[in-house]
């Protein structure tokens, strides 16, 4: 029986899917990359679940796609089970943090920039391996990263292979915050817990709207929601008494 899986702890409103493979400093399989859609669309449907934060096991992130599954990867392109769930994790409704400890490289890399936001620890190494393996970047996976970092870190990073520290990262922008190690976790969880009590409604919609998914048609219905749950109201009334939102927007099943 193999080691390697993702499991999902439960927080309160925060879900924490954690990539384990000790053989492997947490490489991700073929399995775990069909398995990561399937978590994320069950956590999605779950309202209960506000955010999900995305990190690995015993103090690494993820050291890329173990590649003992390299044929099946390269056979399917940018059409590959990586690419799929990179993009279901790009598009998830609800917010995604990656706390990122030890090595982030590769497909691990990948997966961190499809979250929303990336808070590192200062042992946290991050690198794009291709060019040092032959192989050709997926182009969603390619075209992410540069819109995060910009074109030309985005480029030296692929051109180099560069293994970078986390205060490089930040300076490039591909991680937000930098902290101690001892530290991650509890910042990880504050950052969280404080999203979750923001308005869902107001949260899926900068979303959609940041990452350029919503066309004026999706804006316009975004703000008939607002006038149709009454967050605003809710919102300013609670600045207002000084006290916290009780908001209570849910996304309707149809959407």
């Amino acid at each position: 029986m193999s080691d390697a899986e993702l499991t999902v702890e439960v927080t309160g409103p925060v879900a924490t899917v954690v990539i384990r493979n000790p053989a492997r400093r947490n490489a991700m399989t073929a399995a775990m990359w069909r398995q990561l859609p399937v978590l994320l669309d069950g956590l999605e449907a779950d309202p209960a679940v506000h955010a999900l934060v995305l990190t690995g096991a015993d103090g690494t992130f993820c050291a890329g796609a173990d590649l003992g599954d390299l044929d099946e990867l390269l056979d399917a392109g940018d059409a590959s089970i990586a690419v799929a769930a990179e993009e279901r994790l790009a598009t998830l409704a609800k917010p995604t943090v990656a706390g990122i400890q030890g090595a982030c490289v590769g497909g691990g890399c990948q997966l961190a920039v499809a979250c929303d936001l990336r808070i590192a620890a200062t042992d946290a190494r991050f690198a794009v391996p291709p060019a040092r393996l032959g192989l050709v970047y997926p182009a969603p996976t390619t075209r992410r990263l540069a819109r995060l970092v910009g074109p030309s870190a985005a480029k030296h990073l692929l051109f180099t292979s560069e293994l970078i520290d986390a205060e490089r990262a930040l300076r490039v922008g591909l991680v937000d915050e930098v902290l101690p190690p001892d530290a991650l976790a509890a910042r990880v969880a504050a950052l969280t817990a404080a999203i979750a009590q923001r308005s869902r409604l107001t949260v899926a919609a900068a979303k959609e709207i940041v990452d350029d998914r919503a066309d004026e048609e999706r804006i316009a219905w975004w703000h008939g929601q607002v006038r149709a749950s009454g967050e605003a109201r809710e919102g300013v009334a609670a600045a207002n008494e000084r006290r916290p939102a009780r908001f209570g927007w849910a996304p309707p099943a149809d959407r």
